[in-house]
């Protein structure tokens, strides 16, 4: 990403204009989404929606569709999966879900939606951590120290990026309906739940 290669430096440049949105959007937003949309309610639509359009869409993606690659992606190709990934600050929706379907709509091939999801998800979640960690420093360090965190993180790395790895090869051969199905039935589990009062 950081030396001369070309397309080391195109990706560079699409993670961070696909990163601005949430920046912007994000900060503008925080309060109203931590004020009104943390309970059950909302978590539950987003589960469901987010389930269903998985179902929809699932049987049109095939694995050996022809497309982009992680390095070829236009600024506004960048910048509409970036404006996309802000649906993800609606408790209950999947950040990766939302980022690899939008990459997959400008065109990308699945592998590469999914790699692109993911180095997306280690630049915002980054700048997320540090953001938290400006603000509430002091109170996570007061209560874990300084290296429980840290190796915190670096585990988090290496276990996102074996998982990335596992994802591009089991979807060369399997739907991603299966993960439809699970968001319908931890909904469903929750909807139960709540009529009868444990949540």
């Amino acid at each position: 990403l950081f030396g001369r290669d070309t397309d080391g430096r195109n990706l560079l440049i699409s993670l961070m204009l696909a990163f601005i949105p949430a920046v912007i959007i994000g900060v503008a937003i925080e309060k109203p989404i931590k004020s009104n949309l943390l309970n059950v309610g909302p978590v539950i639509g987003a589960w469901v929606v987010g389930g269903l359009l998985l179902l929809y869409l699932a049987p049109k993606i095939k694995a050996d569709r022809p497309g982009l690659s992680i390095t070829h992606i236009r600024p506004k190709q960048a910048l509409i999966i970036g404006c996309a990934q802000v649906l993800a600050m609606w408790p209950g929706t999947s950040r990766s879900l939302v980022t690899i379907l939008a990459a997959l709509a400008i065109g990308m091939t699945l592998a590469a939606a999914v790699e692109f999801s993911f180095l997306l998800g280690l630049m915002t979640l980054g700048a997320a951590t540090l953001y938290e960690t400006a603000t509430n420093g002091s109170t996570v360090i007061d209560a874990y120290g300084w290296l429980n965190p840290l190796v915190g993180l670096i585990f988090a790395f290496i276990f996102a990026a074996l998982a990335v790895k596992w994802m591009v090869t089991w979807l060369q051969t399997r739907s991603l309906a299966i993960f439809g199905w699970e968001r319908l039935a931890v909904a469903s589990v929750s909807i139960g739940l709540l009529i009868a009062g444990t949540i």
